[in-house]
């Protein structure tokens, strides 16, 4: 019984690590490796309402609106919603409404949170389509025209209810951000495919994600309670039966946090949002049309076992060592084996994005590190995050999680 802990510990990540990077590899050969980076052309062209919600955006909204406003997409709309930014991103919007015929601007007089800024922006929206970005996401020009065909395709129907993108990450200055680099081809792109070929997925990418307005609608909107819009809408559209993907050729560019501090704040955002959607849909099990749910939401629930195993099992062989001069060699073995199936699986991951970005595999040197910093910080964020999850959803759904800017790393 004694060992059940350590086995856990090596057993989760080892055989997910795998999961993980054979599903990825089937995802690439069965619906990318035949798909043309060649833009789609398309025999309609739905109108599209773009909403980027900001909140204290004054470095980087002018550079977003910017490329939204040069897409090579001939219908659509951008609509910024300033919710109650105190510095100077209302008078930067101001000035780019006269430079840019298609941009719409809604203020927010006090900060709600992202998810209420977006259904303000679904409300005056007047795309059937509505595609949601970060105020610091660039769009690659192209990044419409590969989404829009699973919406308007004949043979997908109307079950579609969104498409996300694929982030990429722009600011690579330092040691974390490469670190993020890597981390966001293998634990974002290579799980997205894996749980695309499973069915449903944990997550839209929120910096760039599209959505039928209907779908939207049907589901409510956002919930505004949530820390983390993109996790909760996700699972009520399938909830909902409607049929979420991944389509890694619509790139969107992204700055990531550099210092340790920011890293923390945003993973907390994560780790939290994942507990709270777990609290929340715990019911699915009482509903067997959701069964293709049960291994998405069985694995996060594993995440989080496996995070509060290794908090207390370090804890317990700090303790021997320091006090009873006992030091369980276990540990030891297991942070060698995994940290070799993590390489293994960066390198996967990593492999198949070069069709996106052909030097992106000389990142891999730098992911040597990510076990060593970024698994601590992970599980140290789901231990700490739980009690404020369990907070949250005890209080008003009426209530709103507020925002702030985040570290948005060196600006370019």
């Amino acid at each position: 019984m004694k060992q059940i802990p350590v086995l856990f510990l090596f057993y989760y990540p080892l055989i997910m690590g795998v999961i993980w990077s054979i599903g990825g590899v089937i995802f690439f050969f069965r619906r990318e490796k035949n798909t043309s980076n060649k833009i789609p052309i398309l025999d309609e062209m739905p109108f599209v309402s773009i909403l980027v919600p900001a909140y204290n955006e004054e470095k980087t909204i002018e550079e977003t609106v910017h490329h939204c406003a040069s897409l090579n997409y001939p219908n659509y709309e951008i609509i910024v919603i300033n919710d109650g930014s105190k510095d100077n991103t209302v008078h930067i919007l101001k000035e780019l409404l006269s430079k840019y015929s298609n941009l719409r601007v809604v203020n927010v007089k006090e900060n709600k949170g992202k998810a209420n800024a977006l259904k303000q922006g679904v409300l005056v929206a007047k795309g059937e389509y509505i595609a949601a970005i970060d105020s610091d996401a660039l769009l690659d020009k192209d990044a419409l025209l590969y989404i829009m065909p699973h919406f308007i395709v004949p043979k997908y129907g109307e079950r579609v209810g969104a498409v996300t993108g694929n982030p990429r990450i722009r600011n690579r200055s330092n040691l974390l951000s490469k670190i993020q680099l890597a981390e966001y081809a293998s634990i974002i792109g290579l799980i997205k495919r894996t749980q695309r070929i499973l069915g449903k997925v944990m997550t839209v990418s929120g910096v760039f994600v599209v959505f039928r307005k209907k779908a939207l609608m049907d589901v409510g909107l956002w919930d505004t309670d949530l820390i983390t819009d993109d996790i909760g809408i996700t699972w009520k559209l399938q909830r909902r039966f409607w049929d979420v993907r991944y389509e890694p050729r619509a790139l969107c560019w992204m700055l990531v946090p550099e210092t340790l501090k920011g890293i923390w704040k945003q993973r907390s955002r994560w780790a939290q949002g994942g507990m709270e959607v777990v609290l929340r849909h715990k019911d699915i099990f009482l509903d067997w049309r959701q069964r293709r749910l049960f291994p998405v939401y069985m694995e996060q629930v594993l995440s989080i076992l496996w995070a509060y195993t290794w908090f207390f099992t370090t804890l317990v062989t700090i303790y021997k060592f320091l006090f009873t001069h006992e030091f369980t060699s276990p540990i030891l073995w297991i942070g060698n084996y995994l940290s070799v199936i993590c390489i293994i699986q960066f390198l996967v991951a990593l492999t198949i994005e070069r069709r996106y970005e052909k030097d992106i595999l000389k990142y891999l040197i730098w992911t040597i590190w990510y076990p060593l910093i970024y698994w601590h910080i992970a599980a140290l964020l789901v231990v700490f995050s739980l009690p404020h999850a369990v907070k949250i959803l005890r209080k008003s759904k009426n209530e709103f999680a507020t925002w702030e800017s985040p570290d948005r790393g060196v600006h370019l």
